[in-house]
């Protein structure tokens, strides 16, 4: 017994020894929030000088004439600016990537790739900005690659007509340089429907046509899900456009629209893109840099352009009606394309969501006989989360999705007329795998099955009530601004864009104030001393930053359901249903 006590003791007191030693080596409270006061004052600084390099990219790529911002080297084959018909646009063929000479990896028995980037507001480059993207996947799967870049200024008095005259000839070119094999065209976003307009008035021209995340139905939507499509009617029309592009002498400043896609998600704009990279600064610097290099690339479009843009296509929805006119001899009729059509999609997209993808497919062809007889092929790949620019910029869905389209392109040749959805199951999970390794398959659909019903005569309305208004304003109102408008005060509009102020002020060459910060920030990247992940003051913070963010998305929510509300009082009713 005496001998169980004694191991017992003994046995006790190492216990005790290794819960005080356990004590003594843990931080106490109070170095916990020294090491997270620590950590947060460096974290602030190494933001503070992320910001002030952005602005200086910024200044720099404005200063350089913002080339795009391509990661791939390339050539100009032409340059519509100096066509007879003058526009902004230029063809590139990718020459190189990195290491890699594209004469090495091109199958001539493999169409060329177009790839062409939207005029939203952005510069070009969006779908090459890095390996893994559009560009890098057609190259990789052996297409000799093309790229349409456009400038930050458009030519003067520049219309949509002159834009596909450029394009069409780009298209001809390229037959030209790969003896007549008519060449596959990828449509990012707002250059889908431009695409579109190619294969529709340019019959044979063209091969199968891509359009990712692509608009073509404008009054479609989701309530509650897609408010852009109100704005036009709660802006009373294109009137406000037009003065816009009065008061920039004629030009229309592309962070105007860019503007409206940061307002779609206040909690991404305001809070979590900025927190996010203050959270993780160590590792996420140079990736929200080198997308920031495009983002706040903003480009100019004309007025012509943009308010045939505006009246067309997000005011009058005239491209699936039949109606829109892009000189006085030409209608668009999408009954006219013959080649296979690819539309991808993603419900995660607000900007672009499936319904204004698909919807004029019914609105042309009311029934699958009637798209059958035409013996057109369309095929629908939906993505189920991956949000509007992850369609062009997230590697991997350029790496799956997109490489599986460009594989996939002789199975559309022989497809027959019909509408399919197209199915790619990858039970590896690795967007890098390789067929056999994930299957594709084309499910054929029915056309009635992608119907999204929506409140036509609301949207009618707010045509009619933007035609006079816009009448108004170019009776009354636009005489006197285009009288006072100069290029001088178009400048200063332009620097004092609030998308452009918020980011030069940090600029050193702008701000004095952050001159210290500059040579501050190398000493504390070099001392720096991350507070432990166990931390709780870090939990706190994060549980803050996620407070704040759910606020910001219940005053998204207010506003987008006051939007609606308004909308209906103006217009009637602007719910819809989807079948």
């Amino acid at each position: 017994m005496r001998r169980f006590h004694r191991e017992y003791g003994v046995n006790d007191r190492m216990h005790t020894a290794a819960a005080v030693s356990a004590s003594a080596s843990a931080p106490s409270l109070i170095e916990q929030a020294y090491r997270y006061q620590t950590d947060r004052w460096q974290r602030s600084v190494l933001f503070l000088d992320m910001l002030r390099e952005r602005a200086n990219n910024m200044l720099a790529h404005e200063e350089a004439g913002m080339p795009a911002p391509l990661d791939f080297e390339y050539e100009t084959i032409l340059d519509a600016r100096h066509f007879e018909r003058p526009a902004n646009y230029a063809l590139l063929r990718i020459t190189r990537c990195h290491e890699d000479h594209v004469e090495d990896c091109v199958d001539d028995r493999k169409p060329p790739v177009i790839i062409v980037d939207p005029r939203a507001g952005h510069g070009p480059g969006l779908g090459g900005f890095k390996r893994d993207s559009e560009v890098g996947m057609a190259l990789h799967e052996g297409h000799a690659t093309y790229f349409v870049i456009f400038f930050p200024l458009p030519s003067p008095n520049q219309t949509l007509a002159d834009v596909l005259h450029a394009l069409r000839r780009f298209v001809e070119e390229v037959s030209r340089r790969h003896n007549g094999q008519a060449p596959v065209l990828y449509g990012n976003c707002q250059a889908g429907w431009a695409v579109t307009l190619l294969a529709a008035g340019c019959e044979g021209l063209s091969g199968a046509t891509v359009l990712n995340g692509s608009p073509l139905s404008y009054w479609a939507g989701a309530s509650d899900v897609n408010p852009m499509r109100l704005a036009g009617g709660l802006m009373g029309g294109s009137w406000l456009v037009h003065g816009l592009a009065d008061l920039g002498n004629g030009r229309l400043d592309g962070a105007w629209l860019v503007q409206n896609f940061e307002n779609l998600n206040p909690a991404n704009t305001l809070w979590d893109k900025n927190y996010d990279v203050f959270a993780h600064i160590d590792t996420g610097r140079e990736r929200f840099l080198e997308f920031e290099r495009w983002w706040t690339g903003y480009h100019f479009l004309s007025r012509e352009e943009i308010l045939s843009i505006v009246e067309n296509l997000f005011i009058g929805n005239k491209l699936e009606r039949g109606t829109m006119k892009i000189c006085d001899c030409c209608y668009v009729d999408l009954k006219r394309i013959r080649n296979p059509l690819v539309i991808f999609a993603s419900s995660g997209d607000n900007i672009t969501p499936p319904q204004q993808a698909l919807n004029w497919i019914p609105t042309v062809y009311p029934s699958t006989d009637d798209l059958k007889k035409a013996g057109q092929r369309i095929v629908y790949l939906l993505n189920t989360h991956v949000g509007h620019l992850g369609i062009f910029v997230s590697a991997s869905v350029a790496k799956l999705e997109h490489r599986a389209i460009l594989e996939s392109l002789g199975e559309l040749d022989a497809l027959k007329p019909g509408l399919y959805e197209m199915k790619i199951s990858n039970p590896t999970g690795d967007p890098d795998c390789r067929k056999p390794q994930y299957t594709v398959r084309f499910e054929e659909r029915q056309v009635e099955q992608i119907h999204s019903a929506y409140p036509e005569q609301s949207f009618e309305k707010v045509q009619v009530v933007s035609e006079w208004n816009e009448l108004l304003y170019k009776n009354t109102i636009s005489p006197w601004i285009t009288a006072f408008a100069n290029p001088l005060s178009a400048e200063m509009l332009k620097w004092l864009h609030p998308m452009r102020i918020s980011q030069t002020m940090f600029s050193e060459k702008l701000n004095p104030w952050m001159l210290p910060l500059k040579m501050l920030a190398p000493f504390v990247a070099k001392t720096r001393m991350p507070a432990d992940e166990a931390n709780p003051f870090v939990a706190m913070e994060g549980e803050v930053s996620v407070s704040i963010s759910k606020t910001l998305d219940s005053y998204r929510n207010i506003r987008d359901s006051a939007s609606e509300q308004l909308f209906s009082m103006l217009y009637g009713t602007a719910r819809t249903g989807t079948v």
